[in-house]
Formats: structure tokens, sequence, C-alpha cells
């Protein structure tokens, strides 16, 4: 369906509907307008409603929540137009700030805190000037397009959102396709091999790769290709301190090894010389 338009209540500008016109001004390139929707408008299939119209109906391009019902599970304008375009699960698993947003959209601050479990006042503290420029910058316009300097940052936000969740489905089935995990010393290794061709970053990807096959308590260590050499990479996952890699900077085959014990880089690429290594790097229990 193509959207030839993007339509947004009026007034103070919040996260949610900022977010979800930065996503359709990604993929369709059209005007944004700030004003109530018509009754001609909401019927326009062409004419995305976003945050205001009364209904969420994906076939006729209208995107609002405010009639859901008080007991329904928090989403926001930006889960339905994630919905609609078919990757809001994997917005939901990736990008940890989502289901907070959604939260403070539908319940407000208060309720938000307590179900993070923190104080009122932390929230504060973490809001960001960058937001709310954008936000007080898209309250104060009626109308958006193509050149305009707030325009063309909605759109970057909104193709590095989708590529970002895109891309990283795509790095998981890589990682899950070449990856192995090593028993090392009575700990779980993550190993993933070099590859032809390469990820621009191999690291990318991994922990999350981790999480998703329920290891995240389990495996200490990881080991991938160093982008910058023809050895690899060692680090600790979730800074583990069951290794410290500053127990192998004298290792002829260590060119670097962090001060602080989380990260080195080797030569090294035979299976049986990193084993070697990360028996080294291994802190003694007890």
């Amino acid at each position: 369906m193509k959207i030839t338009r993007i339509l947004t209540h009026p007034g103070g500008a919040h996260k949610d509907e900022f977010l979800a016109c930065c996503v359709l001004a990604s993929v369709h390139g059209c005007e944004i307008v700030r004003k109530e929707p018509e009754q001609a408008e909401l019927d326009d299939i062409s004419t995305a409603v976003i945050d205001v119209g009364g209904e969420h109906d994906p076939t006729r391009s209208n995107f609002d929540h405010h009639q859901f019902p008080k007991d329904h599970e928090p989403i926001c304008a930006l889960s339905l137009v994630l919905m609609d375009l078919g990757v809001y699960e994997d917005a939901r698993s990736f990008c940890e700030w989502l289901e907070t947003a959604e939260r403070f959209d539908v319940t407000g601050p208060i309720s938000t805190a307590k179900w993070l479990g923190v104080e009122r006042e932390v929230l504060s503290r973490l809001i960001s000037p960058i937001d709310i420029t954008l936000l007080r910058r898209f309250a104060k316009s009626s109308k958006l397009q193509a050149g305009d300097p707030l325009y063309e940052v909605m759109r970057w936000i909104g193709e590095d959102l989708l590529d970002f969740v895109r891309s990283l489905r795509e790095r998981l089935e890589f990682v899950a396709g070449n990856a192995s995990i090593w028993e090392v010393g009575g700990l779980k290794i993550l190993f993933m091999p070099r590859t032809d061709p390469m990820p621009e970053e191999a690291s990318a990807g991994l922990g999350r790769y981790i999480e998703s096959i329920g290891l995240k308590d389990e495996v200490a260590g990881m080991v991938y290709p160093d982008r910058r050499g023809s050895g690899y990479g060692m680090s600790r996952f979730n800074d583990d301190p069951r290794f410290d890699f500053t127990r192998i900077e004298t290792q002829d085959d260590v060119h670097f090894a962090h001060a602080r014990g989380f990260v080195a880089k080797t030569s090294a690429s035979e299976e049986t010389r990193l084993r070697e290594l990360l028996l080294l790097a291994k802190v003694s229990q007890g």
C-alpha cells in the first residue's frame, strides 16, 4: 500500500507518534501533517493517520490506540505501525527501550517507574536534551516534507530503527548457522569462526544470540574473528569475572589485553591454541 501522506495530532508531541512518523517517513518519504483528521482522511487508505482518530484499522491506514480498553496490554502508535510492517516481535526482542516507551505512553510515568522498580525521579534524570528538542520542534510544526531539516532527521531515525531490527534478525540467523559452543575448563564459550565473506563487525549480535538460545547465565566468554587482523578477539560475556585476559598479555601471540581484563586480541587462529589461551585466562575460583 502506497502512503502519500502521514497525519498525526496537533499540540503536544510524544515519543510514540514521533517515532511512528519517523518509521513511516523512512518507508514512504511523504509529507507529515499535524492536524485533527476529518472523516475523509480516516477513509483514505493513502493517508496514514497516527495516534489520533479513534480506530486501529491497518487496512485503512489508521493507527490509533487510545480506544483500547484499560486492561489492554500497553501498546502505542509506534507498536501498531511496527506490527503493520511485520517487525514488531523482533523490535520487542531487540529494542529493550520499546516496552518501556509503550508503558510510559499508555500508563504514564508513575506507573512506568513502579513497573521498572525505580523512583519516579529516576526517569526524569534519564531524559535527553535530544529528546526534548526533537519533540518540541515537532510539536511546533504543522507540516513537514522531504528536504526540511527535521524531516530528514526523522527519516534517518526511522531508517536506522528498521535497519537495526531487520539486520539483527539476519545477523542472528547467520550466527546460528556458523557459531558453536565450546567447553573450556568447565566454562562455556561461544566461538564464531572466520567466514568468507566476513561480516563488517564479526562480534555483532553474539550477545543477543547467546540470550536467544537461553544460555546467558551459562556462557562465560566469546571468541570471534578480529576485524583488524587475521587472528581472534576474546572477551568476557556479561563481564563474567571468571576470565581475566591480563593473565595472557605476556604471551607472544597476544598483541593486546585491556588493563581491566575484559578483552584481548591474539594472532592465533588454531582452535587448539585459542583454547590454551582461554585456559590461561581463566581465573581460579575459591
